[in-house]
């Protein structure tokens, strides 16, 4: 039935025709009303809205914003085909995005030119995106960034995306988080993933342990090139899901350039997928499939679900529960064999943006009409881009989204190594760690509790044996926090709650002592 539907959605001629006269009819508006990715920004927010906004819909637009009751793919077949042959340029579907966020305008290179009439409350900013050349070949960073005008940089702030996605997702949090004095915030796409370049990943390891180490270094030494090349000493890193793990390995391997490190919704803590008591949920509650089926209703509403119960240190146990069921077999070879959802889009062709609108649908059906039509679209533009990125997944973690090397067995060396600065030896004294989860996050809360416990012991230690230079500079501390009414993207399920939080993490940055 399925290849019958496709058949007549994708192959039937009259279907394609109508869908060759919409492109030849739009495409002259396209790209007559497109701008270049590096160019220029509109005078206003309003006019930059709408212009943005022209270029990415054409006439009779297929919408892939709602879903009816009892549709899993809203878009339909001829408007999937249709996207798929008129959709926008990855730069330019991110620049849609962004084109939603008030106040902020864009950096020129004549900066006699920025708009002086635009009220922008929070003081003068400005915003820039372009591609950071690293080394090698086919290596270069999508970044985007906010600049306070005529303000010295006292602190920078990093945003890492989760798998497979993209900077773009964070843009309900650039402008809340750049309010502040003396701040510069970055957002990067990860070295093959969203708008970054995507050279061919591969490892050359034999065992386990020594795959994970290069997958990971594939990421985040490129992290630490970026960092050298934007000449940043220190800096406060926010990593979201694989993001948040990512960010472990880089303060881990590269030591001495956090201030403070804060997880949201972080993958990998906990150590054994299996062996779990009744408090925590079954696998089918808190697994990886339900960042692809669970509904936007659900994770924003306000009843207290397993995520929140696991939080609560009364929470019965029962240690004598047998072992979880392992993950069936089938998913077991295809995650290993690299079939990840973004190989399906890829292969799907025309079909892509149909099956991409059962997330986007389910993901953004609480944000505005406009919003959820610009994330849809910059959604399907990274997904079905060439693979790169994607491919070190089954490398760092196994079927169901559990670490092949637990951060729960690291954590408690992130802030506590000894580094070489300026020829001398230097033990670090600990950092701040934030873990954030969603209260109805599908990430086993349960992970950040443990973690929080293992730096608590850490700092203990520290002030029981280090020297007393060291015990002054004590920095160390950890912390959860549950984000009300939100999921795994709590930072746009409930935007206004983790802004407002972020903000005064920040604000404790600035009387930090590192």
């Amino acid at each position: 039935m399925l290849q019958q539907q496709t058949a007549s959605a994708v192959v039937n001629g009259s279907r394609l025709k109508l869908a060759s006269s919409v492109i030849t009819s739009s495409s002259a508006s396209v790209k007559s009303t497109s701008p270049s990715i590096r160019a220029s920004s509109e005078d206003s927010v309003q006019r930059r809205y709408s212009q943005t906004m022209a270029a990415s819909a054409a006439p009779a637009r297929p919408d892939a914003r709602s879903r009816p009751a009892g549709t899993y793919f809203p878009l339909g077949y001829k408007d999937a085909a249709y996207q798929w042959w008129c959709s926008v340029t990855p730069q330019m579907a991110e620049r849609n995005v962004l084109s939603h966020i008030p106040y902020l305008k864009e950096a020129r290179e004549n900066a006699a030119s920025l708009d002086v009439d635009r009220h922008d409350p929070f003081g003068q900013r400005v915003w820039k995106s372009q591609m950071v050349e690293l080394s090698g070949k086919n290596r270069a960073l999508n970044e985007y960034s906010v600049e306070r005008v005529g303000e010295q940089v006292d602190n920078t702030l990093v945003i890492l995306h989760g798998y497979g996605a993209g900077l773009g997702f964070f843009y309900k949090n650039f402008e809340p988080l750049s309010r502040s004095k003396g701040w510069k915030l970055y957002a990067i796409d990860m070295l093959g993933m969203g708008n970054s370049t995507r050279p061919a990943f591969k490892v050359t390891a034999k065992d386990q342990a020594a795959k994970t180490a290069e997958a990971e270094a594939w990421f985040i030494d490129a992290l630490e090139e970026w960092r050298k090349k934007r000449n940043i000493d220190k800096f406060t890193l926010i990593g979201h899901s694989l993001g948040g793990y990512l960010s472990v390995a880089y303060a881990l391997k590269y030591p001495g350039h956090i201030k403070k490190l804060i997880l949201a919704s972080p993958v990998g803590i906990p150590e054994d997928p299996y062996a779990v008591n009744a408090a925590m949920p079954e696998p089918e509650e808190s697994t990886f499939q339900n960042e692809f089926t669970q509904d936007q209703n659900t994770v924003t509403s306000d009843d207290h679900n397993a995520a929140t119960s696991r939080a609560k240190p009364n929470a019965p146990t029962n240690s004598t529960n047998a072992p979880k069921r392992p993950l069936p077999g089938w998913l077991v070879w295809l995650w290993d064999a690299n079939v990840s959802p973004f190989s399906i889009v890829r292969f799907t062709g025309p079909l892509g943006p149909r099956f991409v609108s059962g997330w986007t649908s389910r993901r953004f059906n609480h944000l505005p009409t406009a919003e959820r039509g610009s994330l849809h679209d910059y959604a399907f533009s990274i997904f079905r881009q060439r693979g790169s990125g994607e491919y070190a997944l089954p490398y760092i973690l196994a079927p169901g989204a559990y670490a092949r090397s637990p951060i729960i067995n690291r954590i408690d060396g992130v802030g506590r190594q000894t580094i070489e600065k300026n020829g001398e030896s230097i033990k670090e004294t600990g950092i701040p760690i934030v873990f954030m989860y969603g209260e109805n996050d599908w990430m086993d809360v349960a992970g950040g509790l443990a973690a929080e416990e293992k730096l608590k012991q850490a700092k203990l230690q520290a002030l029981l044996h280090g020297t007393d230079e060291e015990k002054r500079r004590e920095n160390g501390s950890a912390k959860v926090k549950i984000i009300s009414k939100a999921g795994h993207h709590l930072y746009l399920d409930n935007a206004d709650e983790f802004n407002e939080f972020i903000r005064k993490e920040l604000e404790d940055v600035e009387k930090s002592k590192l």
